[in-house]
C-alpha cells in the first residue's frame, strides 16, 4: 500500500482472530513416584525438616533451589506474587531482601501475612510457608549486602524497583553512572532504601508428590508450646 493510501480510520483496524495452538494444557498429566512422605519420617521442627529437603534439592542439581514465590496482599486484599532468592534461614524463619520501596515490600509493611512457595517440580516436592514478615537489623542487612558481587551491589542503588521506568536506557545510564562512581574494588555503601525481610512461620506444608494424585501433605502448625504436625488430605 502506498504511504499517501494508507487507511487513516481506527475502525477499519481489525485485530487478528485468536486460534488456539496445538497444546492442550489439560491433557498434560505427570504421574509421580510412589515415594511418600509419612509423619514418622519428619523432623522436629520444620525448619530441620526444611534444611534436609533443601539439601536434597541442591544435590539433585535443581537450578537455584533457593527460588521462592513470595505472595503478599495490600490493604484491600488484593494478591500479588513474584519469585525472590531465599538468603538465609533458622529457627526465627525465612529472609529474603528487597527495595523497601517495591510493592513488595510496601504491601509487607501495611499487611505483614505473607506466603512462601518452593516450586521443587523435578522433585515431585513443594515447600508452603505462611507467616508474618518483618524486617531484619540493618547490621544483618549491611552483612548480607556487603557480600554481593560488586555489580549486584550497584544494581540494588540503580533500580527503584516497581517504579515506573521510560526505558531500558534509563536503567543502564543510571547503572553506568553508579560504576564510574564506585569502580570494582571501591565498597558501596547500602542504599538507604534496601534491605531484607525474615518470614517468620505460622504454619510450613510439605508436600510429596504421588501416585494417582493421592499426594502426601503434612503440615507443621505452631503453638505455644512448640509445632503440631497434620495431615491434610490430597
Amino acid at each position: 500500500m502506498l504511504q499517501d493510501e494508507r487507511v487513516t480510520h481506527a475502525d477499519e483496524f481489525h485485530a487478528p482472530e485468536f486460534h488456539p495452538g496445538p497444546l492442550d494444557p489439560a491433557a498434560m498429566r505427570e504421574q509421580y513416584g510412589s515415594a511418600g512422605l509419612l509423619e514418622e519420617d519428619l523432623a522436629a521442627t520444620p525448619y530441620e525438616q526444611f534444611d534436609r529437603w533443601f539439601a536434597e534439592a541442591f544435590a539433585s542439581g535443581l537450578q537455584e533451589p533457593n527460588a521462592m514465590i513470595l505472595s503478599t496482599a495490600d490493604a484491600a486484599g488484593r494478591p500479588s506474587s513474584r519469585t525472590v532468592l531465599l538468603k538465609g534461614y533458622d529457627e526465627r524463619g525465612f529472609v529474603f531482601y528487597t527495595n523497601y520501596g517495591s510493592r513488595k515490600a510496601g504491601e509487607i509493611d501495611r499487611n505483614p501475612h505473607v506466603a512462601l512457595l518452593f516450586p521443587w517440580h523435578p522433585l515431585a516436592r513443594q515447600v508452603i510457608v505462611n507467616g508474618t514478615a518483618q524486617r531484619v537489623s540493618p547490621e544483618e542487612t549491611a552483612a548480607y549486602f556487603h557480600s554481593r558481587p560488586h555489580g549486584s551491589q550497584l544494581g540494588a542503588w540503580a533500580s527503584e524497583q516497581s517504579t515506573v521506568v521510560s526505558s531500558r536506557a534509563e536503567i543502564d545510564a543510571a547503572y553506568e553512572r553508579l560504576a564510574a562512581r564506585y569502580p570494582e574494588g571501591e565498597p558501596v555503601p547500602v542504599p538507604t532504601g534496601w534491605g531484607g525481610f525474615r518470614v517468620a512461620a505460622e504454619t510450613v506444608e510439605f508436600w510429596q508428590g504421588r501416585e494417582n494424585r493421592l499426594h502426601d501433605r503434612l503440615r507443621y502448625a505452631s503453638e505455644a508450646e512448640g509445632w503440631r504436625v497434620e495431615r491434610l488430605c490430597p
